[in-house]
């Protein structure tokens, strides 16, 4: 028969370990050393709380830090065997959800639906899906500070507007960061959070993430998982790898004793606003990226690079009065008889691909600009944009080898990363 003692302990520390959490900053546990018994005592308490399933115990073993119920924590069956077997020293109670359910006022959360699941014990690294245009608020707003390469991003107020008249306490909002997921059976892209950081977000934020809401089974995207879980991803972001491979093309050049290729490199903190995955299947959004894709690519390519290398940089038709006509050649044209002329090898394959995609990404963006055309929201615009910037990078990946076979560069230009060397990329 369980005593008075035991029964009224327990009730007392089921509501103190349910106010500690509902008060606390971050909807913290209880640490179990305040629990100020005899150790035997102790241990027949929370035995009794968790079978009353009116607690759970964080040892700490699912997620270094036991002040917050970062994952759901198992069931009563696998905390009591813990409890027989584990140290208990910094182990701290969280009130379960049955419990939390009588106890929580509702009304309390009202405007702000995200802090209310935590406050229901909702796990803080538990995330809800949203549809990706969400985003395009922060995104098409400048007094954002919105950051987004294809696997991780984040949102803030820049700096000079924060606190600012313009930025009131409604808007200075900010989110530390923000995956991806996909669903289930369409593999639909969609943006993912922890409920850690959408308690960050101001209520009216709260409200507008609210409405974006999607309901049922998404898978989140793995390299946002793994580094979430303070480990690094296995694979780097597409777009990532992109801006590398123009980096170390004109590191290469220059160890060759040549210009750099490319006119302009760039880096996570000067890429275009638009080199990432659509946030909006539309077709201006795609051409867009069009757009930007071929400013990188084509029309980033330096001219200059090509003068002192025996390749002629204008061809010249005659006139009708004898005169002559000068056409000078495009970047495209000069990057496939550089190429022809330094690199005869038997699989001509991968360079005929590298210039047609080239040639591909100019038409695509000189097609809406000679013409009007209307938007329109189709799913198919997420689908051709992969498969495009698959294609552009394998594009600039040959490019890169190219140079690496290149004199003077050849066994001695050592600074490719693993990751990119070894092909790692990550393309959605």
């Amino acid at each position: 028969m369980i005593s008075k003692s035991l029964s009224f302990l327990t009730t007392k520390y089921a509501k103190k370990a349910g106010d500690y959490y509902l008060k606390s900053k971050d909807f913290n546990g209880f640490p179990i050393s305040d629990i100020d018994l005899p150790q035997e005592t102790r241990i027949r308490l929370l035995n009794r709380m968790v079978r009353l399933r009116l607690v759970d115990v964080n040892f700490g073993d699912n997620h270094p830090n036991p002040h917050i119920k970062a994952l759901e924590l198992g069931s009563s069956k696998i905390q009591l065997e813990k409890l027989r077997k584990a140290d208990i020293g910094s182990a701290c109670l969280y009130p379960t959800k049955s419990y939390l359910k009588g106890i929580v006022n509702i009304s309390k959360y009202a405007e702000k639906p995200f802090d209310l699941l935590l406050a229901l014990g909702e796990p803080q690294l538990g995330f809800r899906a949203f549809d990706i245009d969400v985003l395009e608020f922060y995104r098409n707003d400048p007094r954002f500070r919105f950051f987004n390469d294809g696997v991780y991003g984040s949102i803030g107020v820049r700096s000079a507007r924060f606190g600012s008249k313009e930025m009131n306490k409604r808007n200075n909002s900010f989110l530390q960061t923000f995956g991806y997921c996909f669903s289930a059976k369409k593999f639909k892209r969609a943006v993912a959070v922890y409920l850690r950081y959408l308690c960050n977000l101001s209520s009216e934020h709260q409200q507008i993430w609210k409405t974006k809401l999607l309901s049922g089974k998404y898978i989140i995207h793995p390299d946002y998982y793994t580094a979430s879980m303070g480990e690094w991803p296995e694979k780097e972001p597409i777009f990532t790898a992109f801006l590398e491979e123009i980096h170390h093309i004109n590191k290469m050049a220059e160890l060759a004793g040549m210009p750099p290729l490319f006119k302009k490199e760039y880096s996570q903190e000067n890429r275009p606003d638009n080199f990432m995955f659509l946030v909006r299947a539309t077709k201006k959004e795609y051409s867009d990226f069009v757009h930007t894709l071929d400013k990188m690519l084509s029309e980033n390519i330096n001219i200059d690079f090509f003068r002192d290398d025996s390749i002629y940089m204008a061809t010249y038709t005659n006139n009708r009065d004898g005169t002559k006509n000068k056409l000078n050649k495009g970047s495209i044209i000069l990057l496939k008889e550089w190429v022809e002329k330094h690199f005869n090898t038997t699989d001509q394959e991968p360079l005929k691909k590298m210039v047609s995609t080239l040639k591909k990404i100019r038409s695509l963006r000189q097609s809406p600009a000679h013409e009007v055309e209307e938007n329109e929201f189709n799913q198919k615009y997420f689908k051709m944009q992969r498969e495009l910037i698959s294609e552009a990078y394998d594009a600039i990946r040959t490019i890169r080898l190219i140079f690496t076979n290149f004199p003077n560069v050849r066994g001695v230009y050592k600074d490719v990363p693993t990751w990119l060397y070894e092909g790692k990329i990550r393309g959605f």
